[in-house]
């Protein structure tokens, strides 16, 4: 595994490899993940295998550089498959096979789209989105809203990979009321402050409606400092930011939100989304496709990028507490059924064994 930050790491891309390697580990194979000098991990975790490698730790060349040193490392280990995640590690994912290696590219979003990167790293990152059609032996997608991007796109055929979500349980609310909080007291947006995931929006249209109920802002920033500290400026009795969260705090806050809210302009597949759904919360979220796939007629959307209408559903779902719980329904189920990691990592085994033996399916 090639590409990320390396394990453990609560979400994002990160997650989907501690995942998905733990459980391939645990079913017999071998798995080796390589992490970035910064990450503190054994050499062993949770039965896969961690290889350090230094990288160039600033934001262009962080991931670049050290996937680089991970695919000559590949060069000379006996390994049957290659697994580089996201666009910008994926321009390496043709050199292993000048060795023989089967090699795959995870296209776990349109990084190009992002606000963070420059016009000059944006441009790289769709050198990255090509490459990640044309250089590997097989292209995997997180949704099928990508799928259908890169196919149309690039006429190469692309297969469909989501990420998987645990199932959520209820928790009583204990970690929380350090924060001042009981259960249904708040709104959640839980996900990295960065400006395609819209808060700035929830925070616009919280301040129109003076709603009675506290708005937790839970998640970091990463490399958007400029973006995130105007937003703390708004910090309140009412409006809670946390930084990041994990563990039993990161369970509770879903499990006891009266609502969670994604105003995203740009995702993958929104694996906090997901999260929502899996401890059976109304999901208020963007309209965007993605998200759409994602809820499957759950939850409820607003226009995105519009302020009055996401302050009118807002305001309908703080004013009916029947239909939060009406649209909250199935949720948890829709999540078991199509988010299952179990089913994540069939698929994966089989897309592997195909690719060590040079099958197309």
């Amino acid at each position: 595994m090639l590409g990320t930050k390396g394990i453990p790491f609560p979400a994002g891309i990160e997650n989907f490899v501690e995942q998905t390697g733990s459980r391939l580990a645990k079913r017999g194979h071998e798995v080796t993940v390589f992490v970035r000098p910064y990450v503190d991990v054994s050499e062993s975790y949770r039965g896969m295998r961690t290889k350090r490698l230094p990288s160039v730790p600033t934001k262009h060349l962080d991931a670049l550089t050290h996937t680089f040193l991970g695919t000559l490392d590949v060069l000379w280990r006996d390994v049957d498959v290659v697994h580089y995640h996201a666009l910008g590690p994926s321009v390496f994912s043709g050199i292993p096979r000048l060795r023989g290696r089967a090699t795959i590219a995870h296209v776990h979003g349109l990084d190009w789209q992002r606000a963070k990167w420059s016009s000059f790293a944006k441009a790289c990152l769709r050198g990255g989105e090509l490459a990640s059609v044309y250089f590997p032996q097989r292209t995997i997608s997180i949704s099928r809203t990508l799928k259908d991007y890169l196919e149309a796109r690039y006429r190469k055929p692309v297969d469909y990979v989501p990420t998987g979500v645990r199932i959520g349980e209820s928790c009583p609310p204990n970690e929380i009321r350090r924060l001042g909080l009981e259960e249904g007291s708040y709104i959640l947006f839980l996900s990295r402050l960065v400006p395609e995931k819209g808060c700035h929006y929830l925070i616009e249209a919280y301040k129109a409606l003076a709603p009675g109920k506290k708005l937790v802002i839970a998640g970091p920033s990463s490399h958007s400092d400029d973006y995130a500290e105007p937003l703390k400026a708004h910090a309140s009795r009412d409006i809670i930011f946390t930084g990041a969260v994990s563990g039993a705090l990161l369970d509770e806050l879903y499990a006891n939100a009266y609502l969670y809210v994604l105003p995203s302009e740009i995702e993958g597949l929104p694996h906090a989304l997901l999260e929502g759904m899996s401890f059976g919360r109304c999901v208020l979220a963007s309209d965007i496709e993605p998200n759409l796939e994602a809820l499957g007629g759950c939850g409820v959307t607003f226009r995105s990028q519009d302020v009055s209408d996401l302050t009118e559903k807002l305001r309908a779902l703080l004013d009916n507490p029947d239909l939060v719980r009406e649209r909250a329904s199935g949720a948890r189920e829709r999540v078991r059924e199509h988010y299952s990691w179990e089913h994540v990592v069939d698929r994966l085994e089989q897309i592997y064994a195909q690719c060590a033996n040079g099958v197309r399916a």
